[in-house]
């Protein structure tokens, strides 16, 4: 049932895409912009979608914030491998963006990945003005410098800083770095519904640290053959990580207990988030 919604998201999510980008044109940026958003896992549309569906709402409402989370999300890997960034060379199995094209077009494909993302969140066929007004200021903040950009930030200066992280700061990092994003994604159901947060917040906030642990396990365990980007940079540069801090068996036995913290949280829905239970499994089952 996961494999099947996920796959499902994903394809709802580019054939939206497909019919906002279509009128750009075939301008090298928008090119860009294309492939920046092609592949991935789809998690944050999928977590859109599945939270909406657990609120009642439209499909036809939820695509649109949908779409917009994993644009946002293309726009932060766009600008995340740039050289003064992490300087990669490989995401999703693709070149990354600034070395098929160039540098300049891909900071201006992040830029307007970026601005598409609140056009889409905040179109009028995602629900009344209110609900629209909400769920883009959550995003700009999700997105911003109390969020994906903050954690970003930290991340960088821990590269220069005269001591690893502890366990506590780079949580706080990847909270923002990682969870905002998938928070905010996680939120949008109820946000749309103008229902209660709190059950999908804890879901949300256990999800996103156990995704970024399984991150760093699979930098230290996987190959770039098969996760589609580099791996062993966070060793090569001296990044303290979840997973050297806990090590391999500890930084497993956090992400499971993440978990079942996730599922816990989604009590109150009983069967009907089911989905999202397994979603949180998969998320450090991953291969990818």
């Amino acid at each position: 049932m996961l494999r099947d919604r996920l796959d499902a998201a994903v394809k709802a999510v580019a054939v939206q895409l497909d019919q906002v980008v279509a009128p750009m044109g075939a301008q090298p940026v928008v090119a860009a912009m294309r492939h920046a958003a092609t592949g991935g896992k789809g998690l944050r549309g999928f977590l859109v979608l599945e939270s909406a569906r657990l609120h009642g709402i439209d499909p036809a409402q939820a695509i649109w914030p949908a779409t917009a989370i994993e644009v946002m999300h293309a726009y932060s890997l766009v600008l995340d491998d740039l050289p003064c960034m992490d300087d990669d060379d490989l995401r999703r199995g693709q070149p990354t963006v600034h070395v098929k094209w160039d540098e300049a077009t891909a900071v201006l494909a992040g830029d307007a990945l970026q601005t598409l993302a609140f056009e889409l969140v905040s179109a009028p066929e995602v629900g009344k003005g209110e609900v629209r007004a909400v769920l883009t200021r959550a995003l700009a903040r999700a997105a911003g410098a109390q969020g994906m950009v903050l954690g970003q930030a930290l991340d960088i200066a821990a590269e220069t800083a005269a001591s690893p992280l502890t366990l506590e700061e780079i949580t706080a990092l990847q909270q923002g770095k990682t969870g905002a994003l998938i928070s905010w994604s996680a939120l949008a159901g109820p946000r749309m519904a103008e229902a209660d947060t709190a059950p999908l917040k804890t879901y949300a906030d256990a999800l996103g640290l156990a995704f970024q642990i399984a991150d760093d396990l699979l930098d230290v365990e996987g190959d770039a053959a098969t996760i589609g980007k580099a791996t062993g940079k966070d060793a090569d540069a001296g990044k303290a990580t979840f997973v050297s801090l806990l090590g391999v068996t500890g930084a497993r036995q956090r992400a499971t207990d993440l978990v079942q913290s996730a599922c816990d949280a989604l009590h109150s829905y009983g069967d009907a988030a089911d989905t999202l239970r397994q979603a949180a499994r998969f998320v450090v089952d991953r291969k990818n």
